[in-house]
């Protein structure tokens, strides 16, 4: 059975200033998500779904459905505010997407097989996925999950505050906490990140998460039963988000799985800002002058 990938391109990209996730940054109009699809096709996955908003729908259709036929299964799932588990109802006055933890629910139904799960903007590598790969095809636990992990000083841009998962191993090499941190800078004396007046250092060396999960199905169970807790607890409040870091480190502490970090010399980098864009194209163009990929990719 080969494992399928979620990639989650529902957002707005509020930062950014537009619809990012199909933004052009290769010679011939390649998208990140376009080089993704291309690793993970060669790393050997058999089924992509892409978690969007409806309307978003006639654009992905369009670019993704006639180019993968043959390549890889392509399917979709929606995002939408008022997707919640049984009991709960939408606040008429809630306009802020749930989180990523809530967009991988959407694939409740259609991932029934080993999965990894990405962000739609963010460039992982080759290896990466090959490294990922190799985890789901070979780990056969289902309580053992993985994630491929970055230093946070490789993971950061020029132009404001990122957002990243935060986390602290064991000597095994297992998640023993994962902390979603939203403002996290590089300054001139270190990297900090902020929670309203506070600003704490970290280490530049620190492993982060950029939400590229290796997970089992049993992965909805937990879902359902956290968004619902985080709902009773959070969901009054409009600006509320459910992430994956925290559905996963819930999971950690309560000993219903382990989290493998693997680690991987793949380069990352990605479009939080319009200004990283230039930057974005130029690392491309350098990785197609090396050889990593063909010029044109379908």
């Amino acid at each position: 059975m080969k494992p399928t990938l979620i990639i989650l391109a529902a957002g707005m990209g509020s930062r950014y200033g537009g619809l990012k996730q199909l933004d052009e940054v290769g010679p011939n109009g390649e998208a990140i998500i376009d080089y993704s699809l291309f690793d993970a096709i060669r790393a050997g996955f058999g089924k992509v779904i892409f978690v969007i908003r409806r309307d978003f729908e006639v654009a992905f259709k369009e670019r993704f459905d006639a180019k993968l036929k043959g390549l890889i299964t392509v399917e979709y799932a929606y995002q939408a505010l008022d997707k919640l588990p049984a009991g709960f109802k939408l606040s008429p006055e809630r306009e802020k997407p749930w989180g990523t933890a809530h967009a991988l629910w959407m694939a409740d139904g259609l991932a029934n097989e080993p999965m990894a799960v990405i962000n739609a903007d963010d460039f992982y590598g080759r290896k990466a996925y090959a490294a990922m790969a190799d985890f789901l095809n070979s780990s056969t636990d289902d309580s053992e999950y993985s994630m491929i992990g970055y230093n946070v000083e490789n993971t950061l841009s020029e132009h404001g505050t990122v957002s990243r998962g935060v986390c602290a191993t064991d000597t095994d090499g297992y998640l023993t906490t994962v902390v979603e941190r939203t403002k996290i800078k590089g300054e001139p004396d270190g990297i900090f990140f902020y929670e309203e007046e506070d600003r704490t250092p970290l280490d530049p060396k620190s492993p982060v998460s950029m939400n590229f999960w290796g997970l089992k199905p049993n992965i909805f169970g937990y879902l359902t039963s956290g968004f619902s807790q985080f709902l009773a607890d959070h969901g009054k409040e409009l600006k509320s988000e459910y992430y994956i870091p925290l559905l996963i480190n819930d999971n950690i502490v309560n000993g219903n799985i382990r989290t493998k970090v693997i680690e991987c010399d793949s380069p990352w980098f990605g479009v939080t800002y319009i200004e990283d864009k230039p930057i974005t194209i130029g690392k491309i163009a350098q990785l197609i002058r090396e050889g990593v990929y063909p010029q044109r990719l379908w």
